[in-house]
C-alpha cells in the first residue's frame, strides 16, 4: 500500500507526459527533466496531455510504486504553471486527487490544541 505521510516531499511535474511511459521512463524525466533523484523516496506526480489522468511515482527503499488515476469524465481542473516542478504538501495531493484545486480548497489548520474539555486544570 502506499502511504503519502505529510513529511514527504511531493513534486508535480508541470509539463505533461508521455503515459506510455512505465517506471523506467518516468524515473528518466524524473533525472533528465525534473533533475531529481527518483530513487530519494519523494512522490513524483505526472499528468497527461489531455488531463485526463495522473501517475504518481514512489520509492520505498525496496521498489518503485506507480499508481494512476484516470477520470471517468471530464479533465483535472487544476494543474501548476511554472518552470518544472511544483512542491505540494500532502493535504494539497489529496485535494489534486479528488480533481479539485488546493488553492480554493477550505481546509482547517495542520494542527489544533486540545483544551480541557471545559474543566479546570489543577495545579
Amino acid at each position: 500500500m502506499i502511504q503519502i505521510t505529510p513529511q514527504m516531499r511531493i513534486l508535480v511535474a508541470v509539463e505533461p507526459t508521455d503515459f506510455r511511459r512505465g517506471i523506467d521512463g518516468l524515473g528518466g524525466v524524473c533525472r533528465r527533466v525534473l533533475e531529481e533523484d527518483p530513487f530519494s523516496g519523494c512522490v513524483f506526480v505526472f499528468r497527461n496531455r489531455r488531463a485526463t489522468a495522473v501517475k504518481l511515482l514512489i520509492y520505498d527503499g525496496q521498489g518503485f510504486w506507480l499508481a494512476q488515476k484516470r477520470l471517468s469524465k471530464g479533465r483535472f481542473r487544476w494543474w501548476p504553471a511554472g518552470d518544472r516542478t511544483c512542491e505540494l504538501q500532502a493535504r494539497d495531493l489529496q485535494v489534486v486527487l479528488w480533481n479539485g484545486d488546493p488553492g480554493r480548497a477550505k481546509m482547517g489548520p495542520l494542527w489544533r490544541a486540545l483544551g480541557t474539555g471545559g474543566r479546570e486544570q489543577k495545579s
